[in-house]
């Protein structure tokens, strides 16, 4: 019989997406192939305590996404210096867990899919699901990412970027004047439109303002734009490719946080979205263009606006996407021919193939 592959899933997390981040986690859990995959949960609590979870009671509520919960166990573990790599300790038996073979870091925001995580799992020598150390740092932030896309020669919104210390230098009437009304505010490094406000007069705009810098230290207020929003799935390392476009039909003011994870009427998502076949070719390659130039690998999910005169303009890219179940990223592979599971294992293993293809890059200088 063949061995299964061990998998860690490290889930929930310190950033305002932890109930978000529950509830993907629990959807690989139901849909990962368990005749391959012997599945490991590492739970992270609001604290940032890392929790060894039993699989059959590791949420709270599960199946309400205003009220989910991680079920905090009395196993810890951390990450530790060992011999040749960090080791994951369950810090209750002083023992070194079994060696897993791969991790899937399902952490979105903060301290998830901004590099962190990452970064330690490279330390640790584990291969891991999603972007790189870069990838996944740069597309967290949007004002740096916007910069890169534009050098490019990615069309993207017009914005303007603010730090904290220049909050009381912020001017209604000089923003509105470059951006018009309604215009949007957002924190810089957040996801799933947390902290994001629509502006559409002074008393807004600073009301704006204090909940954004409630989430970062650095903000974007950005034009609105009209027209169309689509979204395209990539998946892969070196070779990347794009799903059919889906596209997001908002029935209140914008897709917000609300929308996309606990109001199931709150959007109606047109999967695969009603396009001519040339432009869903260009969202398609615009999306792969994107992904490469962001230095990410394994998945994204790269979200468009379609401007009523035809222009394409790239709104962000996305390295952690949502796994939920009224999720944009494994719906649109769904229709793309690929199922749930499938997706899921093929993540897995261009996770484990891209750490052996580091494997072969020289550490010592003859």
């Amino acid at each position: 019989m063949t061995k299964k592959i061990k998998v860690g899933i490290v889930f929930g997390g310190k950033s305002a997406e932890h109930e978000v981040s529950l509830q993907s986690a629990k959807n690989i859990v139901d849909a990962i192939d368990k005749q391959k995959y012997e599945v490991v949960l590492i739970g992270i609590d609001k604290d940032g305590k890392w929790h060894l979870n039993d699989q059959s009671h590791y949420l709270i509520n599960e199946e309400n996404p205003k009220l989910i919960e991680l079920s905090k166990s009395n196993q810890h573990v951390a990450v530790i210096p060992g011999e040749d790599n960090l080791q994951i300790m369950n810090l209750n038996e002083e023992v070194k867990l079994d060696q897993l073979d791969v991790i899937f870091p399902i952490v979105h925001g903060t301290l998830g899919e901004d590099g962190s995580v990452q970064g330690m799992l490279r330390l640790a020598n584990l291969p891991y699901v999603g972007s790189n150390v870069l990838g996944s740092a740069v597309c967290m932030d949007k004002d740096i990412a916007k910069k890169l896309l534009m050098q490019a020669g990615i069309d993207v919104a017009k914005s303007f970027t603010y730090k904290r210390s220049q909050k009381e230098s912020i001017s209604f009437e000089q923003v509105k004047e470059q951006l018009g009304l309604p215009m949007f505010i957002k924190p810089a490094s957040q996801g799933s439109s947390v902290g994001v406000s629509k502006v559409r007069n002074m008393e807004d705009f600073y009301k704006g303002i204090e909940e954004a810098f409630l989430y970062d230290h650095k903000i974007l207020i950005e034009e609105n734009i009209e027209g169309r929003e689509v979204e395209c799935a990539v998946l892969g390392n070196e070779n990347p490719k794009a799903s059919l476009p889906g596209e997001i039909l908002p029935q209140g003011d914008f897709y917000s946080y609300q929308t996309k994870y606990i109001d199931e009427n709150g959007a109606v998502l047109e999967i695969p979205a009603d396009l001519p076949e040339n432009e869903i070719e260009r969202i398609q390659a615009a999306s792969i263009e994107a992904f490469r130039v962001l230095e990410c690998e394994g998945l994204a999910r790269v979200d468009f606006f379609i401007k009523q005169d035809g222009t394409l303009l790239l709104n962000e890219v996305n390295t952690l996407p949502g796994f939920t179940r009224i999720s944009m990223y494994p719906q649109l592979w769904g229709v793309s021919g690929l199922s749930y599971p499938d997706l899921i294992d093929q993540l897995l293993q261009l996770a484990i193939a891209r750490f052996e293809r580091d494997k072969t890059l020289k550490n010592t200088v003859e």
